[in-house]
């Protein structure tokens, strides 16, 4: 079953740009672990926010990404970068309209 991640990211003021650099990357891990998208967004309402949306595999395929070298190495460099202010939600997808 496919599994969904959306989230916002909260920026300190002024690193936005630094935090989309690091999570927009180029990473064929990500691919290989089971990621299906990872798109990453940003709004000129929300300037201290970033939107990112991940279509995986599976919530274990998620989960086990987590657990990369690159993907560690990538969120101890965001780290500095984020304000701590996060949201979001996760889901199994039950079906589309667009797919049988």
């Amino acid at each position: 079953m496919t599994y969904v991640n959306v989230g916002t990211l909260g920026a300190v003021p002024g690193k936005r740009d630094e935090l989309v650099e690091i999570l927009t990357r180029r990473s064929a891990d990500l691919e290989q672990t089971g990621c299906l998208l990872y798109e990453v967004g940003v709004d000129v309402d929300h300037p201290d926010t970033v939107f990112v949306a991940e279509l995986w595999t599976s919530a274990e395929a998620h989960q086990s990404s987590l657990q990369l070298e690159s993907v560690q190495r990538a969120i101890q460099e965001a780290r500095p970068l984020l304000s701590g202010e996060m949201g979001g939600f996760r889901f199994d997808v039950v079906g589309s309209p667009l797919r049988d």
